[in-house]
């Protein structure tokens, strides 16, 4: 039936069924030996995932950070990143030499390089990354792996991108602005978690903290309590937007780029050791809730999500 429209996980769970069974993590695991080999791959537009007060430098970093950040959440460590890039007819060459700083300087950044890839001529600009990793088969952190009574944890803040952008549409100054057009993969914390043996499960939160939280309890078949005075909000976020509009932004906005995982009790001191973290909720049998002086309710899987047949949006 023409005019439908069908969500990015919708669409990845039939190519799964297609392709025979693709497990649902934020790279590939390759077995190389003694270590597992890990691997990403993620297409940016100009259109749907570059704001328009970017310039071709914080592009190309935008499109190296989002492919470390999976690494990260891996808990490996970086060996190289392949660019494909669709340059616009309006590509000068400016726009390509910063474009390019972009990419270089981000995988510099955090000890990696870009090792190849592909440029050709495009109508949109068009950027895919390829990112690899090592990791060692005893300490890869998967989606799949929380177990009830677990505890739910996040690096960072939380918010701060999607307060960001609502900062430069509405023409508010705001550090927040930075956090959306320069994100920063949590590489090192996803290293030291994956080295404390803490962690049973982990992702990155690039989609929303919600929707990551339905991700995560799909893989693991658990459910999850967030305390809402727990959360993390990123500073400035509820003084600039108010605090109902600040949950909002937490919890489906999306471009945070942290970490969020679950952590065995007896463990969690060793998960700090390993990296700065929030302890928001805990594992629990089903569900996804909201809790708040003592009272729960549902909680629903919003977050950004490509849509196919229609447009980009926050869904439910």
């Amino acid at each position: 039936m023409t005019g439908d429209s069908f969500s990015e996980r919708e669409i990845i769970s039939r190519i799964s069924e297609i392709l025979g069974g693709v497990e649902n993590d934020d790279c590939a695991v390759i077995d190389a030996g003694e270590r597992y080999m890990v691997a990403t791959t993620d297409m940016l537009h100009r259109k749907t995932d570059f704001p328009d007060i970017m310039n071709p430098w914080q592009m190309g970093w935008m499109a190296v950070a989002v492919n470390l950040s999976d690494i990260a959440a891996m808990g490996a460590q970086p060996a190289g990143v392949l660019i494909a890039a669709g340059l616009p007819p309006e590509a000068d060459l400016y726009f390509i030499d910063e474009l390019f700083s972009g990419f270089g300087d981000c995988a510099a950044y955090y000890g990696t390089k870009i090792i190849g890839g592909d440029t050709d001529r495009h109508d949109e600009l068009t950027i895919t990354g390829t990112a690899q990793g090592f990791v060692e088969k005893d300490l890869v952190l998967r989606r799949r792996g929380a177990r009830p009574g677990d505890l739910l944890c996040t690096t960072g803040a939380l918010g701060g991108a999607g307060g960001g952008l609502w900062a430069w549409q509405n023409a508010v100054e705001s550090e927040l602005i930075t956090a959306l057009l320069e994100p920063e993969p949590r590489l090192e914390e996803g290293r030291a978690l994956a080295r404390s043996r803490a962690v049973t499960s982990m992702m990155d939160n690039s989609d929303g903290l919600a929707l990551s939280l339905s991700d995560l309890a799909g893989c693991s078949q658990v459910g999850f309590v967030v305390r809402e005075e727990a959360l993390p909000i990123a500073a400035g976020l509820e003084e600039m937007v108010g605090a109902d509009r600040a949950l909002e932004m937490v919890m489906s906005a999306g471009g945070d780029f942290e970490l969020v995982f679950t952590v065995r009790p007896d463990e969690l001191e060793a998960a700090r050791r390993a990296c700065a973290l929030t302890v928001i909720g805990e594992v629990v049998e089903e569900g996804i809730w909201m809790e708040w002086g003592g009272q729960r309710r549902r909680m629903e899987a919003r977050g950004y999500e490509h849509r196919i047949g229609g447009t980009d949006c926050t869904v439910g």
